[in-house]
């Protein structure tokens, strides 16, 4: 899953992709609203962490611009405003959760997960490919009950190809969903952790579950 975190204060923003990309997850990060605005102009999110005291460009403002164009990104709102007027015009506005500071990491990846979840229409924790499974709670797959020591982009591809079982994927998905901005999209490096990924699952599993459909993309199947 790919997250932009919008924040001003920048120990807090780096704290927060810190925790984050240690659970796997793909993070770009912007701390004023003006620069969330390009960014989500031009790149693909699968859920936005946004303050609301944000300079240029207040957060409020990049929430309704969002959703003139955008209805089906998450937005999770962070903010000092806690007041039950504060919540309700942020969740007016678009805001999908609302989370008031000063709060726990721990409860940020609770939502977060639970906000990625319902995106997919998922609603059990644990998602499940034959006896391959995968814990998003605790972000570790597993086959029957042996864990798989996988990297954090090999658990961020298998994440998603099992959210997106039975559809192909595309290449350039993959790259929106699971890298952050950093990536060349012209690199190898997709195939070389796809490569590593699929090694490991039938090491495992002893077959394959995904599948490459030429000119489609990759397919997560139950084989078994």
């Amino acid at each position: 899953m790919r997250i932009l975190v919008v924040e001003d204060e920048r120990a807090l923003c780096d704290a927060i992709a810190r925790s984050l990309r240690n659970l796997a997850y793909s993070v770009d990060c912007c701390y004023d609203g003006q620069q969330a605005l390009d960014l989500l102009d031009v790149e693909t999110f699968d859920l936005v962490v946004l303050d609301l005291n944000l300079p240029h460009v207040d957060g409020m403002t990049v929430l309704r611009q969002l959703r003139k164009t955008d209805c089906e990104t998450k937005v999770l709102v962070l903010s000092a405003r806690g007041e039950v007027a504060d919540k309700v015009a942020g969740l007016d506005a678009g805001a999908n959760d609302y989370l008031t500071k000063p709060f726990h990491l721990d409860e940020l990846a609770a939502r977060i997960r639970s906000l990625t979840l319902r995106r997919f229409t998922q609603n059990d924790t644990v998602l499940t490919c034959g006896s391959l499974s995968f814990d998003t709670k605790t972000r570790v797959a597993s086959v029957g009950d042996v864990p798989l020591s996988l990297t954090r982009k090999e658990t961020g591809i298998l994440e998603y190809l099992m959210l997106n079982q039975g559809r192909p994927v595309s290449q350039e998905e993959l790259i929106e969903h699971v890298w952050d901005s950093s990536v060349n999209s012209f690199s190898n490096a997709i195939r070389v952790h796809i490569s590593s990924l699929r090694k490991k699952l039938r090491g495992a599993l002893e077959l394959d579950p995904i599948r490459n459909r030429i000119g489609e993309g990759y397919v997560m199947e139950d084989g078994e």
